[in-house]
Order: C-alpha cells, then structure tokens, then sequence
C-alpha cells in the first residue's frame, strides 16, 4: 500500500510502539494498517471421507479446491458453505479449520477449511466451474495442481 486509502496521500512509514514500522499518512495523521482481500479455500472430503473434491474452472485444466471470497457481514464458515453450494451443489458438515496464507498474486488472506459434504452427487450450474470430480486421496495428491496454494493446503492438512 502506497497512498492514503481516505486522503490519496503517499504514505510513509513510522514506528508504532510494538506493531513496528506501519504506513503512516502525513496529512490526515494517521498509521494505515495494510488492506487485503479474505477469501476460504476447502478441501472436500466425501461422507467415508476416502474421497476429496476437485474442481477445475475458468477454462483452465488445473484442478484446484472450491474457493471464493468472504462477503461483507459473512463469516468464514458461512462462506464456506455458501462456496460449496454455490459452485458444486452440496450441503457442507463438519466444518473445520486448518490454516491460513497470504497469497501475494491477488493480495488476498485465504483460509484453508476442510468439510464433509451429506452426498457425493455435485451439480454444476454455474459458470465459476467447468468441471468437478471424486478423487482418492492419493489421487487427489497427485492430480492437484502443483506449486499451487491448494497443494500446500492439502499436503500441510494431510501431515496432521
């Protein structure tokens, strides 16, 4: 972050007692924590939980996990289970956080989730995915896309 958010103002840097060295707005006089989107990632596991969900989107052939931002006035939970229904047609149980990242590409904080979902019949309505599929575990290792977020999501989940 480079300019004041209120002002328009090129920020500086002052010290803040122990936050450190903070963006600091000279001409309204005020520190400028950084801004940065919120967004839920969440590793869908089947009612045996023996399979996980992978969806590709966007036209591309990546497979990745349902994911999407969190909504003004939603919590994380909610968005998780707004995402899942919204992209792939099931209801989310047993919702659980795993972890977080700051992914720099989209300036976006993600939290990484995992759920069980009631049935393993997906329904795609929408024009987010482009196609979904079961995975065993192992084949979920295999073919999510490497070097992604949704990786180190799920090789950190699965070391626990």
């Amino acid at each position: 972050m480079k300019y004041c958010f209120e002002c328009g103002a090129e920020l500086t840097e002052k010290q803040l007692e122990i936050d450190g060295m903070i963006p600091y707005c000279p001409d309204c006089g005020q520190f400028r924590f950084p801004l940065f989107n919120v967004a839920v990632c969440v590793i869908i596991f089947n009612r045996m939980h023996d399979k996980i969900l992978l969806i590709q989107q966007y036209g591309q052939t990546r497979n990745i996990f349902v994911a999407g931002y969190i909504n003004k006035d939603e919590n994380a939970e909610n968005a998780v289970k707004r995402e899942i229904l919204e992209e792939v047609g099931l209801e989310a149980i047993e919702i659980r956080y795993n972890e977080s990242e700051y992914y720099e590409k989209s300036n976006t904080l993600m939290f990484s989730y995992s759920c069980t979902v009631t049935h393993d019949n997906f329904v795609i309505n929408n024009e987010e995915v482009d196609r979904a599929a079961w995975y065993t575990i192992a084949e979920a290792k295999d073919n999510i896309a490497g070097g992604s977020l949704a990786e180190k999501f799920l090789l950190s989940f699965l070391s626990h």
